[in-house]
């Protein structure tokens, strides 16, 4: 049975998301479908790229990843197809793929059929090559080969002997400041010295917290989430709307001896 995840801005009050998914599974009844989440940003592919860039290693080989967000790009967009570590990928070339992967592209891409004139075109161009995947058919046979892939940068950290400056890059459920700013960063730059979070005006965060209820409920604390990003959280509270954080925010640290 064949596993389809779906990651789109659709949200859940229209018809679009179900005449995918039921063309998909004209084409091959026995897809299992998965949804990773439907409710991306409208048009927000640095959004859709960090959840599913976090969400699809989760699943088997063979998975077969469907990414719809801002599909309607250009006036006459391209879908592209492509795998890596045994997973397929589908997703308009409005730059998502390079979000996801970053410098880890996979080596080939391959266009995929975008006929005109339907009303609603997403619906034949994906279910189509969802069926051709999940019929086993080889990648290659999907369509013509794709040069000059869509590019898009992100805001990076900015990187000094004793300070990382980065920024907030997704508020969560939960109302929690996810940074750019990764483990594997924090452990090279700090050296194990100890440090000072800043954000907004209010006072340093000064030590690193195993998980949410190690501090008394209302108190604000830093840790790495499951995803390996620093974040800015409160015990049993809401971060972002009691300190007034949004995306694109600063979040710097400072290390000391």
């Amino acid at each position: 049975m064949p596993i389809v995840t779906l990651t789109t801005d659709f949200g859940r009050r229209d018809y679009y998301l179900a005449m995918i998914k039921g063309a998909m599974l004209c084409e091959h009844p026995q897809l299992n479908i998965i949804e990773i989440t439907n409710s991306i940003r409208n048009y927000d592919i640095v959004q859709g790229a960090f959840i599913f860039r976090n969400a699809w290693e989760s699943f088997p080989e063979g998975t077969i990843h469907l990414i719809s967000v801002n599909d309607y790009y250009a006036h006459q967009g391209r879908y592209l197809a492509t795998t890596l570590r045994g997973h397929f990928f589908i997703a308009p070339d409005n730059g998502i793929f390079s979000l996801i992967f970053d410098e880890k592209m996979p080596a080939d891409f391959y266009e995929l059929d975008a006929k005109e004139g339907s009303p609603f075109p997403l619906k034949d161009i994906y279910a189509r090559a969802v069926g051709h995947l999940a019929h086993g058919k080889p990648l290659a046979g999907i369509g013509p080969p794709a040069r000059e892939v869509e590019r898009r940068i992100t805001l990076q950290p900015v990187i000094g002997h004793s300070q990382i400056r980065g920024s907030v890059i997704y508020v969560d459920n939960y109302d929690n400041a996810i940074s750019n700013i990764t483990r594997a960063l924090f452990e090279k730059v700090g050296g194990g010295r100890p440090f000072k979070l800043y954000f907004k005006r209010h006072a340093p965060i000064r030590r690193l917290s195993e998980n949410y209820h190690g501090l008394p409920v209302g108190e604000p604390l830093c840790l790495f989430n499951a995803a390996g990003y620093l974040e800015v959280a409160v015990n049993m509270g809401r971060a972002c709307t009691l300190f007034g954080l949004k995306e694109e925010d600063t979040i710097q640290i400072d290390f000391h001896s």
